[in-house]
C-alpha cells in the first residue's frame, strides 16, 4: 500500500509525457495541426470548455474525462506553439502555477493564520494585487466573461475587499426595491426611447441585485439559469412531441392547448427526473 501512490504518479507523469509525445508529432506531421496557432484555436479552446462545463451540469463522469482530455489537449498545444517561438515551454507554465499557488497560499507555505474560507478568499485578493499591481480590486475581471458570471466575479471581488452586505435580508429588500423601480420605468404608457434605456438600465440592475441574492444563498446564478434553460428545453420539445403524437401541428394549437401539454410535460419531468438538476 505504501508504494501505491509514487507508482500512481509515475503513471501520471508517463501519460502527460505520452501526450506531449503526441502532439509533438502531429505538429510535425499532421498538415492540421501544423497550421494552428493561439488565435485559431481560441475560438475552439472556448467551445471545449462549454462542453466540459455541459458535462459536469449532467453529471455525466464518463463525458466529463472525455472533456477534460480536450481541454488538456488545448492546454498543451498553446504551450507547444510558444515553444516554437522559444517564449515558453508546458515546463515554464507549470512552474510558474507552482509557484503562484505556493505564494497565494501562505496559510500552508508560510505562517499567515487563516479560520475561514473567507479568510482565505480575502488574502487571495490581496495577495493578487501585490502580484500585477493592480490599482482596482477588480482589474483582474476579464472584460470578456459572459455578463452573468461577470456579475458573480465583480461582486466576490468586492467582497474580498470587505465591500458587501451583511445580511441577506438586506440583499432581498435591494431585489425588491430594484424590482420596483424596473416596474416604474417599464409601466411607461408608449415608451419613447429614453424611457426604454431608463427600464433597461433598471432591469439590469435588478439582475446584478438577484446575481447578488443568490451569492448568499450559496447558489451559483450561471448554473441555475443552465438547468432551467435545460428544464424549459425537455419541457418544450415534450409539447413537440406529444402534439405530433395527437396529430397536431404545433403551430396550430392555440395557446391554451399548449398550456395542457405544458402541465402535462412538468407532470412527466417530475416522475423522471430525480434529482434537483433536472437533467
Amino acid at each position: 500500500m505504501e508504494n501505491t501512490l509514487p507508482n500512481r504518479r509515475a503513471q501520471q507523469l508517463a501519460a502527460f509525457g505520452r501526450l506531449l509525445d503526441v502532439l509533438d508529432r502531429l505538429r510535425a506531421e499532421c498538415p492540421w495541426d501544423q497550421k494552428q496557432t493561439m488565435a485559431s484555436l481560441r475560438h475552439l479552446t472556448i467551445e471545449e470548455t462549454y462542453e466540459l462545463s455541459d458535462a459536469i451540469l449532467r453529471d455525466d463522469l464518463t463525458d466529463v474525462k472525455k472533456e477534460l482530455g480536450d481541454v488538456m489537449l488545448h492546454l498543451t498545444f498553446y504551450a507547444k506553439i510558444a515553444s516554437e517561438t522559444g517564449q515558453f515551454d508546458i515546463a515554464d507554465v507549470l512552474n510558474a502555477q507552482s509557484d503562484k499557488l505556493i505564494f497565494r497560499h501562505p496559510h500552508i507555505y508560510g505562517d499567515t493564520k487563516v479560520q475561514t474560507e473567507e479568510d482565505v478568499k480575502r488574502n487571495w485578493e490581496q495577495i493578487k494585487l501585490k502580484e500585477k499591481g493592480n490599482t482596482s480590486v477588480l482589474g483582474g475581471v476579464p472584460t470578456s466573461l459572459p455578463a452573468l458570471v461577470k456579475a458573480m466575479r465583480i461582486q466576490e471581488k468586492a467582497r474580498g475587499a470587505g465591500f458587501d452586505w451583511e445580511r441577506p435580508e438586506q440583499v432581498w429588500e435591494k431585489v425588491q426595491e430594484e424590482l420596483q423601480e424596473f416596474g416604474e420605468e417599464f409601466s411607461q404608457i408608449n415608451p419613447t426611447a429614453e424611457t426604454q434605456e431608463r427600464a433597461a438600465a433598471e432591469f439590469g440592475d435588478l439582475l446584478f441585485s438577484l446575481v447578488n441574492f443568490a451569492r448568499f444563498a450559496g447558489i451559483n446564478p450561471e448554473e441555475a439559469l443552465e438547468r432551467t434553460n435545460r428544464k424549459f428545453i425537455q419541457r418544450f420539445q415534450y409539447i413537440e412531441t406529444a402534439a405530433a403524437r395527437d396529430g397536431h401541428q404545433l403551430a396550430d394549437l392555440s395557446l391554451a392547448e399548449m398550456d395542457k401539454y405544458w402541465d402535462q410535460a412538468k407532470r412527466v419531468t417530475l416522475i423522471t427526473n430525480n434529482s434537483p438538476s433536472e437533467k
